[in-house]
């Protein structure tokens, strides 16, 4: 109906209302999707703000994750570099103190007054001294540089204690003191040398830091673990040093009425906390000032041979004598000092000796068919880029006989002892031990 046709008034104002209501409608229903609209807008604007700074957050991360990789590739080169250089600078430094050593031991023999033997023992002991220093060092190196490779076997406990109670044994009674090892027919898997050195420092230790008592060495059985404890009557550790006794340098605080003297390089626990993290044997310990400490040292129980199989196998080993009288030496050293040093030695043991400095002049030496030795000793690295072990292989070659051989070098490479046990050679490290030396002699001509 046209509106001109519509004369009710009241018609008309409903007509009025409702399209006035449509119009509102429609514009709000405009003002909301312009809102909306507005609202999206602002939206991406934010989503797009926030994923350029996650990006770049990203991309910053992403820079330092390289930054550290190649910082800590860095510091490995470096740690590497380093037990490099200790290596080779040990080396160099060990040849001449071996050559000290063996003239020191040889000096000794020919002193006849007091003064002079004890002036004699004290550069045996500053000597001794120095070389702990830098074997320690070294140790240290190779273990913060994860070069150390455990050879893990089984190892009888019952010959490790009493491998230690023949070392300690002098040291404890020299100071008056008790060194007890508890009887124990046990095999637990561990590195033998590294398991050694771990209970060798935390004895010497023991024995250092006791006044009176003395030391106990015992084991308990803890399911599929043996836990050895050292335990000694000293002056215990304060709870404030519990981590500091770990730390390189680091010499426990003796009380002033201890009666004890200073001394100690404060390297001994450090390697064992590097040994011991090596060879995944925990070490831990309990303690209370002016009564002593316990060390505890974990470790798994053998899975092959039995102790006693073990201990009759090393019993079978020992040396039966000792006499090296008249034992021919074939000594092949190119380090002159070293050479004059070892042979004069040998000769205050009545052995014949015949020195040669490379594998020519060794071969050259057995021209005499009335002269064969009896054993050889070669250094490992000679002139002409001779190798002693290629040396002892020529010689026996010429001989046609395994005549018995050892290497002794300043080189702690494994390298050198894997060469040296697949030839049947016996391996010692300079500097030399003229007591240790003479005893693996003895075995080899056994």
């Amino acid at each position: 109906m046209p509106l001109r046709d519509i004369t009710d008034l009241e018609k008309l104002k409903k007509i009025n209302a409702a399209l006035v209501s449509r119009v509102e409608r429609s514009m709000d229903q405009q003002g909301n999707a312009f809102s909306l609209f507005q609202t999206a807008i602002s939206l991406e604007n934010r989503v797009r703000t926030r994923t350029d700074e996650l990006h770049s957050t990203l991309r910053r991360l992403e820079q330092s994750n390289i930054d550290l990789s190649a910082a800590k590739e860095n510091a490995e080169l470096a740690n590497l570099s380093k037990t490099r250089f200790l290596a080779a600078a040990s080396h160099d430094v060990l040849q001449p103190l071996n050559a000290a050593h063996l003239s020191v031991s040889a000096l000794a023999e020919v002193q006849t007054s007091d003064e002079g033997r004890k002036l004699v023992r004290q550069v045996e002991r500053s000597l001794e001294t120095m070389e702990d220093l830098l074997r320690t060092l070294l140790d240290i190196s190779k273990l913060d540089a994860g070069v150390v490779r455990p050879d893990i076997g089984d190892v009888s406990l019952e010959t490790l204690f009493s491998s230690l109670r023949s070392d300690f044994l002098p040291v404890a009674e020299m100071k008056g003191l008790t060194l007890k090892f508890r009887p124990v027919n046990a095999v637990v898997r561990s590195d033998r040398t590294l398991l050694r050195r771990v209970l060798q420092n935390i004895l010497s230790n023991a024995l250092h830091y006791t006044r009176s008592g003395g030391v106990l060495v015992g084991t308990r059985h803890r399911g599929d673990t043996i836990r050895i404890d050292v335990a000694d009557t000293g002056c215990g550790i304060p709870d404030e040093q519990r981590e500091a006794v770990f730390e390189e340098f680091h010499r426990g605080t003796i009380p002033s009425d201890a009666g004890l003297a200073g001394g100690g390089l404060g390297l001994g626990l450090a390697i064992v906390r590097r040994i011991a993290a090596a060879l995944g044997h925990p070490v831990t310990f309990s303690s209370k000032v002016g009564h002593g400490t316990i060390f505890h040292i974990d470790v798994p129980v053998g899975i092959g041979a039995t102790a006693d199989a073990i201990a009759n196998m090393v019993d079978m080993e020992r040396p039966r004598g000792y006499g090296l009288f008249g034992t021919k030496v074939l000594l092949v050293e190119n380090d002159a000092e070293v050479l004059q040093a070892m042979t004069s030695l040998l000769e205050r043991w009545q052995c014949l000796v015949r020195a040669a400095t490379s594998t020519g002049e060794a071969l050259d030496m057995l021209g005499d068919t009335d002269w064969v030795p009896d054993i050889i000793i070669a250094d490992q690295h000679l002139d002409a880029g001779d190798l002693g072990t290629a040396t002892i292989a020529e010689v026996r070659d010429y001989l046609s006989r395994a005549v018995p051989a050892l290497i002794v070098t300043a080189d702690g490479s494994e390298a050198i002892a894997k060469a040296a046990r697949a030839a049947g050679i016996e391996l010692m490290r300079k500097p030399l031990k003229p007591a240790q030396l003479r005893a693996l002699l003895a075995h080899l001509l056994a």
